[in-house]
């Protein structure tokens, strides 16, 4: 999941120099440092390099800027009939700085630590071309797919090549697996969670494979509950990455058919203490017998104490 931002002083003076957080992910030189810090400070197994999963809408025709406060602003929203000024495959240059970051980190990360590279799934992607920012409900997004089916298909698809164009470069450029994250998967009914997460993600999956036959993969529907199984039953994935709401003993069922990662609730390593030991203890308890990624269950919150990600990577070496 996120490893860099807010939480780190070093963080914090590299975004002060860049000057955006837009120029940040766009700087190699600046995006790898930001990818390093957590592996130095941390020792962490895994680098996930420094992006934003709405570089691929930027990179599409969408104008993104991201504003203090206000969160991501895309311009024009996209509306039925509004499609057609889209491109219908990726702007290199928009992409490339990411491929010059994963090289960069890739040289200065021991054998050992592996590199991660992500993009966002397409359902998650289209709520904010939608919306033309975040939402609550996602409601723009669901009445645009539920009035016009078609339409909504076609800017999934959009998204779809312009994801395996993007995971594909990734992988070639140095990441040795990739992650994809849908976010927002939790807030579709099952019926629109097959056509719109479950359908997408299988085909980025196989087409990157198409390209690159050994690519490793690992899904992250957020939210999913229930529909998780269904995912793991069509989505050829190499791991899942659990939540923090899911029934561990439900996850074990999927865990025993793919690896899993995650389900430490980010707040309860911001709580620290002995709740984060249990926390930590329980998810151990649960997954270690199996294939498992200690993971949180979403990104790290901004002000998260360095003190409790310390105590819980202690925790989980010293188990």
């Amino acid at each position: 999941m996120r490893q860099a931002g807010r939480y780190l002083p070093e963080y914090r003076r590299l975004r002060e120099k860049a000057g955006s957080f837009l120029k940040l992910c766009c700087t190699p030189e600046l995006a790898a440092e930001v990818t390093l810090q957590p592996v130095r400070r941390f020792g962490f197994d895994a680098a996930i390099v420094f992006a934003d999963i709405l570089l691929v809408p930027y990179a599409l025709g969408q104008k993104v800027d991201y504003v203090d406060g206000d969160g991501p602003q895309l311009t024009p929203p996209i509306g039925v009939g509004e499609i057609g000024y889209l491109r219908d495959h990726c702007d290199a240059s928009v992409l490339s700085p990411v491929m010059e970051t994963i090289g960069r980190v890739r040289q200065q990360l021991a054998p050992e630590v592996a590199l991660l590279g992500f993009c966002g799934a397409p359902w998650t992607v289209a709520t904010y071309m939608v919306a033309g920012s975040g939402s609550l409900d996602h409601g723009k997004a669901k009445l645009f797919a539920y009035r016009d089916p078609p339409r909504f298909a076609e800017l999934i698809g959009l998204i779809e090549q312009a994801s395996i164009e993007y995971l594909a470069d990734q992988l070639s450029a140095g990441a040795d697996a990739v992650q994809l994250f849908d976010t927002w998967s939790g807030v579709l009914a099952p019926e629109e969670f097959e056509r719109w997460c479950v359908a997408p993600v299988a085909r980025i999956v196989a087409g990157v494979r198409a390209r690159i036959p050994a690519a490793k993969f690992i899904g992250f529907p957020r939210g999913a509950g229930a529909s998780l199984m269904r995912y793991a039953e069509h989505v050829a994935v190499d791991a899942i990455g659990l939540d923090w709401t899911l029934d561990r003993s439900f996850a074990q069922k999927v865990q025993e058919r793919r690896p899993v990662q995650g389900n430490l609730d980010p707040h309860v390593l911001l709580a620290g203490g002995d709740a984060l030991d249990r926390a930590v203890d329980a998810v151990l308890a649960a997954f270690a017998a199996r294939p498992f990624i200690f993971n949180l269950g979403h990104g790290i919150l901004p002000d998260t104490p360095i003190a409790h990600v310390e105590r819980m990577v202690a925790r989980v070496r010293g188990a």
